[in-house]
């Protein structure tokens, strides 16, 4: 199935099982498994701006002929839902709160989307969940809230990271341009890395697969590879979207295994 990039999923259109609720503001994902975890909605006129919270796997679409989502509730239930503060982070404790509000099961009972590679740093100076952690090593819902700060540590924010510098091992290539998704599972497969501060006219994709560290605080994507690798990459064309046997390319080009 074709990849979406995240820049053409907002502003589509969501509706209700009776009616249209808004359109797509953003999307948040989560920075250790790179995985969608909800879509943003801007209520509009409806709701006078307000912003409310969709989980991802409750959104079919988009639908090639409307080209929007649509969502198994109604607008009374969106109506009546948490509202989204535009300046506070979205909190474990907010999320709970609306999965609690619609019945639905929280994610994290679940999980889905694929971890980074081992030791990958997601903040200043925390890294990522490593490889193969089994579900009993894992720690409790209780455990990973206690002392918990007042957003969750790994939910970003597209449009906040849409960018961000990409730096080499051995220098900067660009910046993050867009972010491509796969449709089935929502999951982040690609970065798009424009690198016209450095090689003009080119865009490049990097897997989160391939990333060192993400700095928050600098704003800045590093990725395990030199500016030659990235330099000589295939060139990525936004009007066609990498199937199956170009993401191999891909992979074996960064001398990274597949999938």
């Amino acid at each position: 199935m074709t990849m979406l990039a995240a820049s053409k999923i907002t502003g589509l259109p969501i509706a209700a099982t009776d009616g249209e609720i808004g359109r797509v503001d953003d999307l948040l994902f989560d920075d250790a498994s790179w995985a969608i975890r909800w879509a943003v909605a801007d209520t509009g006129k409806w709701l006078t701006g307000r912003r409310v919270l969709l989980p991802k796997d409750k959104l079919a679409g988009p639908d090639p002929v409307s080209e929007g989502f649509a969502v198994e509730i109604t607008r009374d239930a969106v109506k009546d839902s948490p509202g989204l503060s535009t300046d506070a982070p979205v909190s474990r404790q907010m999320e709970r709160e609306v999965f609690g509000h619609y019945g639905w099961t929280p994610y994290w009972d679940g999980g889905y989307g694929y971890p980074m590679a081992a030791g990958v740093a997601t903040g200043a100076a925390a890294p990522a969940a490593p490889l193969g952690m089994l579900p009993e090593d894992a720690p409790s819902e209780a455990e990973a809230t206690r002392d918990e700060p007042s957003g969750d540590p790994h939910l970003r924010s597209v449009a906040e990271v849409t960018g961000y510098g990409i730096e080499a091992t051995d220098g900067g290539i660009g910046h993050l341009e867009d972010l491509l998704l796969d449709p089935e599972d929502w999951s982040v497969r690609f970065i798009v890395v424009d690198t016209r501060n450095w090689w003009p006219g080119r865009k490049v994709l990097i897997s989160p697969r391939w990333l060192r560290e993400i700095d928050w605080t600098e704003r800045t994507v590093r990725v395990d590879a030199t500016r030659e690798a990235v330099k000589s990459s295939p060139d990525y064309d936004p009007t066609s979207p990498p199937g199956p046997e170009e993401e191999a390319r891909l992979h074996a080009h960064y001398g990274h295994v597949w999938p």
